[in-house]
């Protein structure tokens, strides 16, 4: 099969536009898939990808497609939409030469569609647009079709108006793509050069690579090496998708398939790594670590049931080269992981595949982020993850925190909704920039911290659902962070600390110690609760004590006798304060910390 009849593409799009079902047309009609064998998102492998109807794993297949007279090899990459997932999207262009941006006719461009376009830009990439959902009767396919020629600049007779679901005009789509996508590059040099965009663990094989080949050609047997840790090994098979892994001869310049290393670790296989010649000394370009930018604390509910959350996290992580984890006390909630996520959508997949797969009864603690600390005594940057890691306030000289460089893509109207949001969530505004007369998209520096918990759900309220979002991270920037204590009967209560702004930490105090006044029984004596930075307290509530009536069982008699015992039960109220300890109870802590 010659060079030029290959042809390299993935679809983009925001979530929910309709990849998956393209990606289904598209395999039934090159007959890769029998009408027997499909089903509904045929690509999207696991059962939550199903149900919730997005795609969380990007998926290859290799589709042979009869055009003109000739055969095709079009090699497909299916990829997330969602932002948290943006790192596996920009692998997957770095793999092919043009992408298929799918816009959806009901909702117009959206967030995740122009950050994915301008990654696609980036990697020079030739761009199909293409109008989904024609069919449904609230499509507003000439108003999409402005809003596309406004971001991409092209003619509104090159925008292709598709139906993924009842498959009108797809082969057009299809002839578009062998049309205008360029066949891979030829390169003199014979030594081998090959991407890995993604992998997985097989328990039987080990790590399975997907791999685009740039230079030269792989076959089981070689001595390859695996650039970042430079590890060599000897490929053990090579193949293609189809969509099911196909074991073939030899994988050629210019194609796109997997290569099974021999390697038990996916942290010796990176995501984004080269897998060249032993005597390739310069790797592919692109290359960068992929870093957790929100983390969570992981605890079982049943005590006994950690070491199966160990060997289920060490297997999830296996098949996740994204997922970082350690171990982690707490004394309120026992053993447990500390873990670190791309994102929200991140953590909530990864916790529900731990509860369906793993038949785990889990504590999932409220998602933090990550500060840099610079410190007096050694003038050092540490990196913390929760507040028990956060030094004395006294050798703190520089807290820094994540910023996120936040575009959100809105109808006019809602501007003042959302730039009063963003300005409460600490937001630097940029600039406003405008599609058409109708949407707009503003743009926000945003600390990280204000993010994650329940940003995406404000935006989506103040819009009534019609705002799109899309982040990025910018950098590290100083801030006024602070260790706020929890004090349960004047006694520091670790697992309760929290890491908040200075400015804000009163009102964070006050809504602690208001949740823990609800949750922690009352006892025969008065219980302080209280919120302090360092030895200053900032907000405090008291549970009163029990109150019984000693006098009720004395009748007639002189008042001396109801004073003698009234004095008698406040001595004993007095020493069982000074001696009494407080069971908080873990409903409490969950109050507190419980995502």
């Amino acid at each position: 099969m010659s060079d030029s009849l290959v042809r390299n593409f993935c679809i983009i799009a925001h979530i929910d536009h309709g990849k998956s079902t393209l990606a289904d047309r598209f395999l039934e009609y090159t007959n890769t898939v029998t009408q027997r064998e499909m089903k509904d998102q045929f690509l999207d492998q696991m059962d939550l990808e199903r149900e919730r109807g997005i795609t969380i794993k990007l998926q290859p297949v290799k589709m042979n497609y009869k055009f003109n007279g000739n055969e095709y090899i079009l090699n497909l990459i299916d990829t997330p939409g969602h932002v948290d997932f943006t790192y596996e999207v920009s692998r997957s262009l770095l793999a092919v030469e043009g992408a298929i941006l799918l816009v959806d006719a009901t909702q117009g461009v959206q967030a995740q569609t122009l950050a994915n376009l301008y990654l696609a830009f980036e990697n020079n990439l030739i761009i199909i647009p293409a109008i989904n959902k024609i069919d449904l009767p609230n499509a507003q396919v000439e108003k999409t079709k402005e809003e596309v020629v406004a971001v991409l600049g092209c003619k509104k007779d090159e925008i292709i108006e598709i139906s993924a679901k009842t498959g009108k005009n797809v082969n057009v789509l299809l002839s578009e793509v062998i049309k205008k996508v360029p066949a891979p590059q030829k390169h003199k040099s014979g030594e081998l050069k090959a991407l890995i965009f993604d992998s997985f663990f097989n328990e039987y094989k080990g790590v399975i690579a997907y791999v685009r080949i740039f230079q030269g050609c792989i076959k089981a047997g070689d001595r390859v090496k695996l650039f970042s840790t430079n590890h060599l090994t000897e490929v053990l098979e090579v193949g293609y998708f189809s969509p099911k892994l196909k074991k073939s001869e030899i994988l050629e310049e210019g194609q796109i398939g997997y290569v099974i290393p021999g390697v038990r670790e996916v942290a010796d296989c990176k995501v984004g790594d080269t897998i060249s010649g032993i005597s390739v000394d310069k790797p592919l370009p692109g290359f960068k670590e992929v870093k957790p930018m929100v983390y969570a604390g992981i605890f079982c509910k049943e005590g006994n049931d950690y070491p199966h959350l160990r060997d289920a996290i060490a297997k999830l992580k296996l098949s996740d080269a994204s997922l970082y984890f350690e171990p982690e006390s707490s004394s309120a909630l026992g053993f447990g992981f500390r873990c670190g996520f791309l994102g929200l959508l991140h953590l909530e997949i990864v916790s529900q595949r731990l509860k369906r797969e793993y038949k785990l009864n889990l504590v999932v603690t409220v998602p933090s982020v990550a500060y840099r600390i610079k410190r007096k005594d050694d003038d050092k940057m540490v990196t913390i993850h929760s507040p028990q890691e956060f030094p004395d306030p006294s050798l703190v000289e520089e807290v820094t925190e994540p910023i996120m460089k936040v575009d959100i893509f809105t109808p006019k109207e809602y501007l003042g909704g959302l730039m009063k949001l963003s300005s409460q969530k600490r937001g630097e505004y940029l600039n406003t920039e405008y599609i058409d007369d109708r949407m707009c998209i503003l743009h926000y520096h945003l600390p990280l911290n204000g993010i994650i918990i329940d940003f995406y759900d404000l935006v989506k309220s103040v819009t009534s659902g019609y705002a799109s979002l899309n982040y990025e991270f910018l950098d590290y920037k100083k801030t006024d962070i602070v260790k706020l204590d929890i004090l349960v009967a004047e006694e520091k209560v670790d697992a309760l600390s929290v890491l908040v702004y200075r400015d804000a930490a009163y009102f964070e105090g006050k809504k602690i110690v208001e949740r823990l006044k609800e949750a922690i029984p009352p006892e025969m004596f008065e219980i302080k609760i209280q919120a302090a930075i360092g030895g200053k307290i900032i907000a405090a509530e008291r549970i009163k004590a029990y109150r019984k009536d000693v006098t009720s069982k004395l009748y007639g008699g002189d008042y001396s006798r109801k004073r003698k015992l009234l004095e008698k039960q406040k001595k004993g109220k007095k020493k069982m304060k000074a001696m009494g300890r407080v069971d908080i109870p873990p409903e409490a802590y969950l109050k507190v910390l419980k995502k």
